[in-house]
Formats: structure tokens, C-alpha cells, sequence
């Protein structure tokens, strides 16, 4: 038998006094998927987290977490961990002792403490106390700390926040593991760049409301146009070509002595644009959007939702 979803919620409401948190959410988000959630500042990302948590519960529609239905506080089943607005530690303690507690107050465990922090790449200052960390290191110790529990859900507020590249290498291989090894990962994120690298899903809340929930791959259609940045051998013929070519629109147009052009087109047109650069002996070596087709659906779905 297929696994049920790991989280399933239809028609979530929550309300905080007279303000409409979350407006009718529906949310599935199945075993093994990496599934991003963004949103303006002030969207619900974060009240839709804690609902996952179990830090409240909604004020209507249902929700069920790893199959179980959840109707109050605190009543998530066994194998839910993550964090909202940064993970709990106390900064006196190491980061060894601040799993120890965390561990005992949970009870048993099925991954070591030595064996979480060396996921998420603190071996070398695991004897440190954490109010040495910087932010990158409180996030890596906050997921070592939810991997405590091998959990089957995994939610995150902004887990790259405060990240270097070293740390962001361990925090994405750790979440990409989880995810092959049948783990649900919900992560909320500011970064479309680490949306776009982890998550084959994403849901896009805007005043409350779902204005997208989907595969990614849906966001960025053929036929909607975007800007690119080109850098090419010959500006001044890739410049020509781009004129020349249905469909290509140059922006902030250039002296010919610039190497960048600026210019917005759907696929089809760009494709026909870099197969004349290719007959025309003109090498490319830059050809990437301004802004990413997740980013650019995502202003163009929150703005057009707070327009309605």
C-alpha cells in the first residue's frame, strides 16, 4: 500500500484576533519530497509551520500529519521534528550539551549526538559553548538537534539563514539524504536559490492564501518572457542578431562596446536567438535569467494576489 501524505490539509483558517493568518489552505506534501514555502513578510508562512509543529492547532478545516489527524495543541504524532523562527538552545552550554538535554528530554533516540553534529559539519567545535555561535552555526546545531529523532517530517523556518558555503554544502547533502530516505522536508525560505536547488515542490502563500502549490517545473512556462543577461565574443553582432530575432526585445540598451546585453524573451525565441549566435561563429559565455523563473512567478503571483 502506497504511504499516506505526510501532511494533508484542506481548508486550513487560523485566525489571531480579528486578523485572517491563513485563509483556506490546502497543503499536501507526500513521503520523500523536499517542498519549499515562501511568501511575503506577513504571509503565514510561519503560523503554517507551527501548525505542523503542533504549536497551535486551526481554527477550521482538518489537518493530518504522517496519517494521524491533529485537532489540538502539541498533539503531533511521534517522528515530527524542526524549528520556527530559529531553533531554541541555550547559549551557557555546548553544543554537545545542548543535544544531551535536548535528547533526554525527549527521550529515546536513534541518531547519536556525535553522529548528528558530524552530519551537519560542527564536529570541531562541538566542546564550544553556542554563545560563540554565529547565526549559520545556531541554524546547523538546530537541525543536528532535529535529527536527533530520525524524524519522517522535518519542518524548517529559513535553515540556510546565516549560512557560508561550507555550511550551506552540509545543511543541503543532510536534507537531500533525508528526503531519498523517504523523508518529508518542509522548508520555509527567503532564498529562491535554495528553494529552487532542493524542493521538486513549492507553495507560494500570499495574504494568507495559497497562490500556488505545485511542482516547480509549472512555475516557469515556455511561453512567458523573461529577462536574460548575455555575454557574448562580439557584442556589437550579438547586439544585431538580437534585433533581427522575432521575439527578442533588447532592455537598458548598451554602447556596443559593452559586453552585457540585457534582453527579454520567451524559450522559443531565445533558443532561435542562440542558434544564430552559434551559425555566426559567435561564442557565448554568459546566457543566464536577471531573475529566476521561480522568482519571477513568484512576484507576479503575490502582486497579483494583493491586487485582488
Amino acid at each position: 500500500m502506497d504511504a499516506p501524505p505526510s501532511v494533508r490539509a484542506r481548508g486550513i483558517t487560523k485566525y489571531f484576533g480579528e486578523v485572517v493568518a491563513l485563509d483556506s489552505v490546502d497543503l499536501d506534501v507526500a513521503p520523500g519530497q523536499v517542498h519549499g514555502l515562501v511568501g511575503p513578510n506577513g504571509a503565514g508562512k510561519t503560523t503554517l509551520l507551527g501548525l505542523l509543529l503542533g504549536l497551535a492547532v486551526p481554527d477550521r478545516g482538518d489537518l493530518e500529519i504522517l496519517g494521524t489527524p491533529v485537532g489540538r495543541a502539541l498533539a503531533v504524532p511521534d517522528g515530527v521534528a524542526g524549528f520556527v523562527d530559529g531553533p531554541g538552545l541555550y547559549p551557557s552550554m555546548t553544543a554537545k550539551q545542548n543535544l544531551a538535554a535536548l535528547a533526554r528530554l525527549r527521550g529515546d533516540r536513534t541518531t547519536s549526538i556525535d553522529d548528528a553534529i558530524d552530519q551537519v559539519g560542527l564536529t570541531d567545535v562541538a566542546d564550544d559553548r553556542v554563545r560563540g555561535f554565529s547565526l549559520g552555526m545556531r541554524q546547523r546545531l538546530g537541525l543536528a538537534a532535529a535529527l536527533l529523532t530520525k524524524p519522517r517530517l522535518l519542518i524548517l523556518d529559513e535553515p540556510s539563514n546565516g549560512l557560508d558555503p561550507a555550511g550551506k554544502k552540509h545543511v543541503y547533502g543532510v536534507l537531500t539524504r533525508l528526503a531519498a530516505d523517504g523523508t518529508a522536508v518542509m522548508l520555509s525560505s527567503h532564498r529562491m536559490d535554495d528553494v529552487e536547488a532542493l524542493c521538486s515542490e513549492v507553495t507560494i502563500l500570499s495574504t494568507g492564501r495559497v497562490a500556488f502549490s505545485g511542482p516547480i517545473s509549472k512555475l516557469a512556462s515556455e511561453d512567458s518572457e523573461l529577462d536574460y543577461r548575455v555575454r557574448t565574443s562580439d557584442p556589437a553582432v550579438a547586439r544585431r542578431i538580437a534585433r533581427e530575432t522575432k521575439g527578442i526585445r533588447l532592455r537598458d540598451q548598451e554602447p556596443d562596446s559593452v559586453e552585457l546585453l540585457v534582453i527579454s524573451s520567451a524559450v522559443p525565441a531565445l533558443d532561435e536567438f542562440v542558434k544564430r549566435l552559434v551559425r555566426d561563429d559567435i561564442a557565448v559565455r554568459e546566457l543566464a535569467p536577471v531573475v529566476s523563473p521561480l522568482e519571477a512567478a513568484f512576484i507576479a503571483l503575490t502582486e497579483q494576489q494583493e491586487t485582488n
